[in-house]
């Protein structure tokens, strides 16, 4: 069973934190499938802000709650429901995940979880240690996804498209990121 061990999670009873894990799952999936939608204009190809939205749910909410939250997601999108980057356009459900997309979904939740984990053992509490733990979950989303990628179309061209591409945007989301997760444990208080 799910608990919140976060500070504002402390002296509430099991069904008070149940109720804040179902809160913080669905709206986390629902800001997952926000910044999926959200195309920012960057080159060389257009920006969304999901990699940076798995990344900062993980270290906020830690590794079992962060990584939930992600598999909801990832669930949401099996069944159909257009919360992925550009569906119903390239398909929807289980079509979407075993297309050339698929291995960043898994990416995904590999990386809420070892980003979540991370924070957990204080990486979110300063901005260079944020900073840090989003490179290497971008590192292993960009890595699992073109690991997929490349069983469809090669090594090199996976990297050519599934990687190459989103280097600098995903500079700019690790430094945003990383701001934001520092911003939010000010707010909200660090375990």
């Amino acid at each position: 069973m799910l608990t919140l061990s976060h500070p504002w999670a402390a002296g509430r009873s099991q069904v008070e934190k149940m109720a804040l894990v179902a809160a913080a799952a669905l709206l986390g999936s629902l800001l997952l499938a926000v910044s999926a939608r959200l195309q920012v204009p960057f080159w060389p190809v257009p920006m969304t802000m999901q990699t940076m939205a798995v990344l900062v749910i993980a270290m906020t909410l830690g590794a079992r709650l962060g990584c939930t939250v992600v598999v909801l997601y990832v669930v949401e999108g099996m069944l159909g429901l257009p919360v992925f980057a550009n569906t119903p356009e390239r398909g929807v459900g289980l079509a979407y995940l075993l297309g050339p997309t698929g291995g960043y979904l898994l990416g995904f939740i590999v990386a809420a979880y070892i980003a979540g984990r991370l924070a957990e053992h204080g990486f979110g509490a300063g901005l260079l240690r944020a900073i840090m733990v989003q490179m290497l979950g971008t590192a292993v989303i960009l890595t699992c996804g073109a690991a997929w990628l490349a069983t469809l179309v090669g090594i090199e061209k996976a990297f050519a498209l599934g990687v190459a591409p989103f280097l600098l945007s995903s500079l700019v989301k690790i430094g945003l990121g990383g701001l934001l997760v520092v911003a939010i444990g000010r707010v909200f208080g660090r375990a």
